[in-house]
């Protein structure tokens, strides 16, 4: 019997709402001031239950900033991905890679483990964000 999935709340679906808006991760605190600047009366702490429920029913992907922060968005696939994000303004991109699937089966393999999950993040610098660097040189 699987798991009866939580009801839709007004506050999700707001937080689904603003997330289907961006393109970049942004953390809990950051959806809270963009929920806010809206004229939403949604509390930071419902944020963080939100975001938190969202990553589990898988609506929501998660990775850790730099500094090790928890930023959250919501992705087009809803099936196995990975993410090309610019360190700069924060763009991401959905990315397949289907070489890196195979790669990760094939070590946990070779150490004798299976039932193996793996996130992959990319990081690097955006083609916009290149050229406005180069124009600020010139």
């Amino acid at each position: 019997m699987s798991p009866v999935p939580p009801r839709q709340t007004k506050q999700r679906t707001e937080i689904l709402d603003l997330l289907g808006t961006l393109d970049e991760f942004r953390s809990a605190q950051q959806l809270h001031e963009l929920l806010r600047a809206r004229g939403s009366g949604v509390g930071l702490a419902t944020v963080y239950r939100a975001v938190q429920l969202l990553v589990e029913t898988g609506e929501v992907d998660v990775l850790r900033s730099e500094d090790g922060e928890a930023v959250y968005r919501r992705c087009e696939r809803r099936s196995h991905h990975h993410h090309l994000v610019c360190r700069r303004c924060g763009r991401t991109v959905e990315i397949d890679a289907p070489v890196a699937e195979g790669w990760a089966t094939q070590v946990a393999a070779a150490h004798g483990f299976d039932d193996v999950d793996h996130t992959i993040e990319l990081v690097g610098t955006c083609a916009a964000c290149r050229a406005a660097a180069h124009d600020t040189l010139a």
